[in-house]
């Protein structure tokens, strides 16, 4: 996996996460499910889950921002386990001067909502008081 928007994201390659784009502002990145993505139950853990949707939503975050941002506030609802691999879209709902609210949503390989997120983005500042880019 290669940088999204510049950043690169060690735990998100370490998660299998991959980048495919994003058009009209919406980002698009997936996981194949594997054994070690599992829980003590056997089906994928939610904190892979949670990482994939809040790498969606920041980077389509980033992308409004023009630069680096980070998660202020996260909340997950979990509606499936998910089969064969996980996809998700991240969008921005609201872009202000300093916070970026955005929602994404998972589902697994055969189209079945996994889950639905939304999150408080805030735009990061460089030591020097401006924005970084």
């Amino acid at each position: 996996m290669g940088a999204i928007f510049g950043a690169k994201i060690p735990f998100a390659e370490l998660c299998g996460i991959e980048f495919h784009g994003a058009k009209n502002g919406v980002t698009q990145l997936s996981v194949r499910l594997e054994p070690q993505h599992a829980n003590n139950s056997g089906i994928p853990h939610g904190g892979l889950v949670a990482t994939l949707m809040d790498i969606a939503m920041g980077s389509a975050a980033r992308l409004a921002a023009g630069g680096p941002v980070m998660t202020l506030d996260m909340h997950i609802s979990f509606f499936a386990s998910g089969e064969g691999s996980l996809s998700a879209e991240g969008r921005v709902m609201r872009a202000g001067v300093s916070v970026i609210f955005c929602e994404a949503e998972a589902r697994d390989a055969n189209g079945e909502l996994v889950a639905k997120s939304s999150g408080v983005f805030k735009r990061r500042k460089s030591a020097g008081g401006a924005s970084e880019g």
